[in-house]
């Protein structure tokens, strides 16, 4: 799954419009995106304990990067099957492949999927810039022709589409369409916004005479600058090796997701077919929710945070760590800033923390999350007779 980056501020114009009301709506029916490339233990173990919240798992099985080169993802079937799930089987396209190299795929597509009998659908997510809507229609209508017809296509759909007059020649060889909703076009606004989110959604089923699903993150990015100030990366599920450089972690807020479901269940467009998460957490993605925090909000059970920093003695006379905790249930942002006591006089930051002087010595983050029962050290102090606890601001 591809990020969005600058291409969405052309949807400025789109937040003015008024909502539409709806009914509200049965419950949400939540599918999940299995989007590693090594199926390690621990997404194995992620797939088996997930499985009472899922629909429907939407499983990378191949991609074509920027120059057509395609690459298989080896999928532990037999796993899948034995959670009794249906699978679609999706198919990534780099959104720089030119539309010769493109068509080139079809043949290759319907290989891979021939080749897994248990599969109940195929999705394509292609990040096919606007002005090649119509080209990429002709795919779809071609690819439907060779895939069986029992099985259903659908198609990952971008926000900035709905400035095309061509949207809707895509929705007659699909089945559904996959509304992707969490993008990186203002680093304020970070990951995710429930609201500029509900505006799309009600938008797009207006547009789109086909059910929808909308896919909503579980993650976190790492955004980072150039030297001129432009954004140069984003970094996601696959570090980048690009060394330091200026940078920040965009959230997507496990409680801005939750009331954009909210705001789902209470009124939906008769279109919305579901909900699909992006991406399955487990215990070793750092830059995804926790497996609990997920179900926490699939669940509707989002407990409040509980994180406090504080000064603890080290070994040497007169020197204090600062520790960061989470003692809640489920994840939670770092904080900003951590103010340290007035009796401090030196200090330094440590994992992602770093000191600024001022007033008072302050230790700052450039954001992120802090996990459920996570205890970090996040810096150390000088300070003489200093009150344990901190303040800390988000």
């Amino acid at each position: 799954m591809r990020f969005l980056v600058a291409l969405l501020l052309c949807l400025v114009g789109l937040s003015q419009s008024t909502l539409p009301t709806g009914t509200p709506s049965a419950p949400l029916l939540h599918d999940a995106y299995i989007w590693q490339r090594a199926w390690t233990p621990r997404v194995i173990a992620a797939v088996e304990r997930s499985a009472d919240l899922v629909r429907a798992w939407r499983v990378l099985i191949a991609e074509a990067d920027s120059r057509g080169r395609w690459v298989k993802v080896a999928v532990p079937w037999e796993a899948l099957q034995a959670t009794r799930r249906p699978v679609v089987a999706v198919v990534r396209i780099d959104g720089r492949l030119d539309e010769a190299r493109t068509t080139a795929l079809l043949d290759q597509i319907a290989e891979a999927i021939a080749a897994q009998p248990a599969v109940s659908g195929v999705e394509i997510d292609y990040d096919c810039p606007t002005s090649k809507l119509s080209a990429y229609s002709r795919f779809l209508a071609a690819l439907k022709t060779r895939l069986p017809a029992s099985l259903k296509l659908s198609i990952t759909a971008l926000p900035t589409w709905m400035n095309s007059p061509a949207l809707e020649s895509l929705g007659p060889p699909l089945d559904e369409m996959v509304l992707q909703v969490h993008a990186v076009d203002d680093p304020r606004r970070g990951l995710f916004d429930p609201d500029q989110a509900e505006r799309w959604v009600r938008a797009f089923a207006r547009r789109i005479a086909r059910p929808i699903r909308v896919a909503l993150p579980a993650y976190d990015v790492r955004v980072t600058w150039s030297a001129e100030g432009a954004l140069a990366a984003v970094e996601g599920e696959v570090p980048l090796l690009i060394g330091p450089a200026p940078g920040q972690t965009l959230r997507a807020a496990p409680e801005a997701v939750l009331a954009f479901l909210h705001a789902m269940q209470r009124a939906a467009p008769d279109t919305l077919a579901g909900i699909v998460w992006f991406r399955l957490p487990t215990d070793a993605d750092r830059r995804a929710w926790s497996p609990e925090t997920w179900r926490a909000v699939v669940s509707d059970r989002l407990a409040a945070a509980q994180v406090t920093a504080s000064l603890a003695p080290a070994e040497s006379p007169g020197l204090w760590t600062v520790t960061l905790a989470n003692d809640g249930a489920t994840d939670a942002a770092t904080p900003r800033r951590v103010r340290l006591d007035a009796t401090c006089g030196m200090a330094d930051g440590a994992n992602g923390f770093r000191l600024v002087a001022g007033p008072a010595l302050t230790l700052e983050s450039a954001g992120g999350r802090l996990r459920a029962q996570e205890h970090r050290i996040i810096g150390w102090a000088h300070c003489t007779g200093p009150r344990r606890q901190l303040d800390v601001a988000s």
